[in-house]
């Protein structure tokens, strides 16, 4: 009826009129089926989100194999972080022995795995090789969201995705510690450690690889296009503990040299005396020889008057020179500005 009012009436009349609109909805309200669901919904206890299954790394990483609790993702910047995290607290031997990583290295599961198979292998044996065991693991970085050598705007290093560790020495129970980088560590030893580290992990860093690496070993399992692998760990010798000085001594038994007038071919008689060899005994001083040196020839006596000739001056240059000597000196008249106005005769007077 409204709205039939409204079409007949005109629009001057509609002006005061309030029309009505329908109620709104009760929130409640819901068809029978609907609101009985609802009801049970809400009565029902939350129930957790479902967390992601774990991964076959980490199912293989138990307490057996390492200390290492799981970590939730990390989301950075620059694509820093990633997923599957762990803490690596202590790597776990076959006799049940803890190896504490200090501090606790932030890696990757699969990281975490590689670096536990190489303490429990390679560096445990190599442990008993030296009669001891490992007891400790020095690391010197884990996970940190960085450029490569801490370049400023450098492509995103390993360590950002906390797929790389630092490793600076290993110590072992009977309170010796391995440096990797150490000269003075056997050089067979850190060629064996060397060796073992190339054969697990994708890059392998040390001294004499780019220059940010010589007090520490760099190791990552980053991918590369057909696998492709980076060992670089240079192995110097040892330091010679005193350097020597001065060339060894000639042994008594060899052949004397032969001096420089031997060699020219020059008279015995202008040949400086050999020195005597020497002998395991000391001997007596040996007397310089008494061969007399033949003096130097006179000259003759035509070469002598040419000589004396040559040095006194000739006629007409001595004539010259006392022409010159006794000659006057000529002096030069000065100009007078007579002719000049006074302020400038002044001036150049």
């Amino acid at each position: 009826m409204v709205a039939l009012a409204a079409l007949v009436m005109p629009a001057t009349a509609l002006a005061g009129v309030r029309i009505p609109l329908p109620q709104p909805r009760p929130a409640a309200w819901a068809p029978a089926g609907q609101q009985e669901d609802r009801q049970a919904r809400e009565a029902a206890p939350a129930m957790p989100e479902a967390s992601p299954a774990p991964s076959a790394c980490r199912l293989a990483l138990t307490d057996a194999v390492a200390i290492a609790p799981s970590l939730p993702a990390i989301t950075g910047p620059s694509a820093c972080g990633g997923d599957d995290l762990v803490r690596l607290e202590a790597v776990v031997l076959a006799d049940r022995s803890r190896v504490p990583v200090k501090p606790a290295a932030t890696l990757r599961c699969t990281m975490a795995s590689a670096i536990a198979d190489w303490i429990r292998t390679d560096m445990a044996s190599l442990a008993e090789g030296l009669g001891s065991r490992i007891s400790e693991l020095d690391n010197f970085d884990s996970f940190e969201c960085r450029g490569r050598n801490r370049v400023a705007g450098a492509k995103l290093s390993e360590h950002g995705r906390a797929n790389a560790l630092d490793i600076r020495a290993i110590k072992l129970a009977n309170g010796r510690t391995i440096g990797l980088t150490d000269r003075n560590v056997s050089h067979e030893l850190r060629e064996t450690m060397m060796k073992s580290a190339c054969m697990r992990f994708m890059t392998v860093l040390g001294p004499g690889s780019d220059g940010y690496h010589e007090d520490h070993i760099h190791l990552d399992l980053a991918e590369r296009r057909n696998g492709y692998r980076i060992c670089q760990w240079g192995i110097d010798d040892p330091m010679p503990a005193v350097a020597p000085l001065l060339p060894t001594e000639r042994p008594a038994e060899a052949s004397p040299r032969e001096t420089a007038d031997e060699k020219s071919g020059a008279p015995e008689a202008f040949r400086e005396h050999a020195v005597a060899p020497r002998s395991a005994s000391p001997a007596a001083p040996v007397a310089p020889p008494t061969e007399a040196v033949p003096e130097p020839r006179k000259r003759p006596a035509a070469a002598s008057k040419a000589a004396k000739d040559a040095s006194k001056p000739s006629p007409s240059a001595s004539g010259a020179s006392t022409r010159l000597s006794t000659a006057k000196p000529v002096k030069r008249k000065r100009k007078r500005h007579s002719d000049l106005p006074p302020f400038l005769r002044s001036l150049l007077e």
